[in-house]
């Protein structure tokens, strides 16, 4: 199957819905964002030079893989000093996987969480 038409379906034999990759990403990065504990997403340096541009980029820090109609995530997370970070992971995994799939209608098979950094607050 070609990557442009992986992640569509038809509705009610009305037409076909197509769902970027992009978009599953932007959902888990806000998702994620949502918890308490989380202070940023983490992304690779391409991500960290493009934010330093100015440009807007929500999926920073997100990883997406779609095989058939089942989703897994990947998220590089920054966390609060102090946080529970297994308990903070789970309450991400959890919103993550909700929201994808609340949104998509699309599986999420897995949510992987990579803590990336411990924010230590303003010094």
């Amino acid at each position: 199957m070609d990557k442009e038409n992986r992640n569509s379906y038809n509705i009610e034999d009305v037409g076909q819905v197509q769902i970027a990759d992009e978009v599953i990403a932007v959902i888990a990065g806000l998702a994620a964002t949502e918890v308490e504990g989380v202070t940023k997403m983490s992304g690779n340096i391409t991500n960290e030079i493009v934010s330093k541009l100015g440009m807007k980029n929500l999926s920073k820090g997100v990883k997406v893989e779609i095989q058939d109609q089942d989703v897994e995530v990947t998220l590089n997370l920054v966390l609060a000093y102090g946080v529970s970070i297994p308990r903070t992971s789970k309450e991400v995994q959890e919103k993550v996987k909700n929201a994808i799939e609340n949104m998509t209608g699309m599986t999420v098979r897995e949510v992987n969480i990579r803590i990336a950094g411990i924010d230590m607050g303003e010094e």
